[in-house]
């Protein structure tokens, strides 16, 4: 049985998608807008030893498979595709056509994996010393590799999109500024941002808000790239940014606090000790907004020990419900007065930095290097697929810190430009 055969076993006969391999054989529409090429045995032997999504994104990391064509395309075309559906004898025809060689073939994971035992070493889940790493390990990647995929406002968090045709920066703008009307920000105001990343919403609070905004993000780059962007704005005496670990925070009676993609770093045993201390900071009728990413569900696992984004893109990211966050939220003091989901948001914002990679692509290959590229571009494209499909989403909770009379010094109704 050819290679080619066997993809057609998989894939079935009516997907959009042309294969050859380096056997020599040939599947699929000639037509087809992918193409997908298996270039050395070295690709079986990673299917052989994590068969699926794991073995599938080494062997391209590796560069063992090539993709021609969009890659959300053919991630969208083959996302239904599962082994499972194969029959037990179609399976062990299969196995006997490869025969043994690929199984016996031991093949080192890409040098872009997270290695478990290198995470364990720097202590328990959600340790200080093991989130910088973590931490380090997705954002200290290049902050120009950064700027070409997340255009000028350098925002690395879902948007919100006025209009459906409305650009990334538009959105970007839309999305900063939904979270400062929903959090009631005025002149003279104070404004923590936990998870800051390139001090965006820093920079729009103190801009357009004339608050005085403390930003904390665990990377060094990031720190240092916003604290530069600060003072080239001319708003030094209003914004600032550090590198520090949220917890080392210090200062307290903040009128606001965003947080703003981190949550997914935080670990759901650590999530009373987080919404905890983001309580403590705030005033009496202070407000929090949480941003981040949620299963549909509370019945899905939180996080994929074995899986590709958790070895190749968030190390110890946890992705919780957003029921479960709310009720977090409420049992350490906060009353939950505003919460949307932006799932088809976040799809829309993918597209737009997936289109920007691609744009780049041979700049961000001299950047970082063929296999990080590659990582980017395969974890992109399948997260537009993840949003569109509802199996992920993306929520915005507003909690009020009430004051004693229980005052939570909030609108009876939100203005007609908060949606």
């Amino acid at each position: 049985m050819t290679l080619a055969q066997i993809f057609e076993k998989v894939v079935g006969p009516e997907a959009n998608v042309a294969f050859a391999a380096y056997d020599g054989s040939k599947a699929g529409r000639s037509d087809a807008d992918v193409r997908i090429e298996v270039k050395t045995p070295i690709a079986l032997a990673y299917l052989a030893q994590a068969p699926g999504e794991m073995g599938l994104a080494r062997a391209y990391i590796a560069g063992h498979i090539d993709v021609q064509g969009d890659m959300y395309t053919l991630l969208s075309e083959m996302a239904q595709v599962t082994l499972n559906d194969i029959p037990l004898k179609e399976k062990v025809s299969i196995a006997r056509s490869l025969g043994l060689k690929p199984l016996l073939m031991r093949v080192p994971p890409p040098p872009q994996e997270v290695r478990r035992s290198a995470m364990a070493r720097l202590g328990s889940r959600h340790a200080k010393q093991r989130d910088a790493e973590a931490i380090h390990h997705h954002y200290d990647v290049s902050n120009r590799f950064y700027e070409w995929v997340l255009g000028p406002s350098m925002a690395y968090t879902c948007a919100v999109f006025p209009e459906a045709d409305s650009s990334l920066e538009e959105a970007q703008f839309a999305k900063f500024d939904l979270v400062a009307k929903k959090l009631g920000l005025k002149p003279g105001m104070r404004l923590l941002d936990v998870g800051c990343g390139w001090g965006g919403m820093v920079m729009h609070a103190a801009k357009h808000y004339g608050v005085k905004a403390l930003g904390v993000t665990l990377s060094r780059q990031q720190a240092e790239w916003a604290q530069k962007a600060i003072a080239e704005a001319g708003l030094s005496e209003l914004a600032e940014v550090r590198h520090l670990d949220y917890r080392d925070v210090t200062e307290t009676g903040f009128d606001a606090v965003s947080s703003i993609g981190l949550t997914e770093h935080i670990g759901k045993d650590q999530l009373p000790g987080y919404f905890g201390f983001l309580y403590g900071k705030l005033k009496p009728g202070g407000r929090l907004l949480n941003h981040c990413i949620t299963r549909p569900t509370g019945t899905e696992r939180t996080i994929n020990k074995g899986g590709f984004i958790n070895r190749y893109v968030f190390p110890d990211g946890e992705l919780e419900s957003v029921g479960y966050l709310i009720r977090q939220m409420e049992d350490l003091g906060f009353e939950i007065r505003h919460e949307e989901n932006l799932r088809e948001h976040y799809a829309k914002t993918l597209m737009k930095w997936c289109a920007n990679l691609d744009d780049h692509w041979e700049e961000a290959l001299a950047e970082v290097g063929r296999g990080t590229a590659r990582v980017w571009r395969l974890y992109m494209a399948g997260c537009v697929v993840g949003f569109e499909r509802n199996k992920v989403q993306l929520h915005q909770v507003l909690g009020v810190k009430l004051r004693e009379n229980g005052e939570a010094d909030v609108p009876l109704r939100p203005s007609l430009d908060w949606p």
